[in-house]
């Protein structure tokens, strides 16, 4: 890539992607908010950091980059991306989930879409090496019919993460998100869906366990728990006529086969996802070159939101 890219932030997402534009031999500066956090990441990385976050480099600099990736907390996920789309950048990638609330997504997807800009939202996960052979299984066998996904987060972890009360109170939003898209990326967004919700902790007060159904727009059938004040993982099943495709973890994938009650490896080619942080090599690839498809657009994810809330409790 020969294009210039501006990379919002220092912290270890930044640090992560600073790895894959190397890798990718991008020009790219980076940007980041204060001296600590600029001088962290010029130790991991070598590369220094600008100080004083995007609107003062925005206020100093002559030039509108072409592309811009935007790292920062997710309590400023959707100020950031405003004043980028509002300087003139046409092409944004900003983390999960874009913004903080609904409301805020609203505003970013009404500016982009009024300055004729792209913004994608980056969900790495759809672009693992298990989700793309997946992909290939499914299409060879005529798609999927029904999935399931579990969400459970760690909640004793959880509470005592350094995030701000916001944070932690939309922690299905800024996190559990990852497995949801996933889910609905790979088994169809849904058509229909019930949600049900109970409990509540200290720090996600609305709600912490889970559970719901509802079908897709491809018609797949599809169903959802979670236990955030008990034990479990992340994971994702979905069915063919054919077999079942388990990822437990989602970096791996497992088959089973119509007939069988073994539960088989599947190869893949995860050398990408060995060297970089999982999925985020063919995320920012895709970024740039926009040849499959995949990423989740600034509306899509502000459609699902709906969904999304509707699942939290919130």
């Amino acid at each position: 890539m020969s294009q210039h890219v501006w990379l919002i932030g220092a912290g270890y997402m930044a640090v992560e992607y600073a790895k894959v534009l190397g890798g990718l031999r991008t020009e790219f500066s980076v940007i980041g908010r204060s001296a600590t956090s600029a001088e962290s990441f010029e130790k991991k990385t070598g590369i220094h950091a600008l100080t004083g976050g995007a609107q003062r480099h925005i206020d100093r600099s002559k030039e509108i980059p072409p592309f811009a990736i935007v790292s920062v907390g997710v309590k400023e996920l959707g100020s950031v991306t405003m004043d980028l789309i509002e300087y003139g950048v046409k092409k944004i990638l900003v983390e999960k989930p874009g913004a903080l609330n609904r409301e805020q997504l609203k505003e970013v997807a009404r500016a982009a879409q009024a300055a004729n800009a792209s913004v994608w939202v980056a969900y790495n996960r759809r672009f693992y090496a298990s989700v793309l052979e997946a992909k290939r299984i499914v299409d060879e066998d005529g798609g999927i019919t029904s999935f399931c996904f579990e969400f459970t987060e760690w909640s004793h972890e959880i509470e005592s993460l350094d995030k701000p009360r916001e944070v932690l109170e939309s922690w299905f939003l800024a996190n559990s998100t990852h497995v949801a898209d996933m889910a609905f990326f790979l088994g169809g967004v849904p058509d229909k869906i019930s949600c049900y919700t109970a409990g509540s902790l200290r720090w996600h007060p609305s709600s912490c366990v889970f559970s719901g159904a509802g079908v897709s727009k491809t018609g797949a059938l599809f169903s959802y728990q979670a236990n955030w004040d008990g034990p479990g993982r992340w994971g994702v099943e979905v069915c063919t006529n054919a077999h079942r495709l388990i990822f437990r973890p989602l970096e791996k994938l497992q088959i089973q086969n119509r007939g069988s009650v073994s539960v088989d490896s599947v190869e893949i080619d995860d050398s990408l996802d060995k060297a970089y942080k999982p999925g985020l090599y063919r995320q920012v690839s895709e970024f740039f070159l926009g040849e499959s498809g995949s990423l989740c657009s600034i509306d899509d994810q502000l459609r699902i939101t709906d969904t999304y809330i509707k699942m939290a409790g919130y």
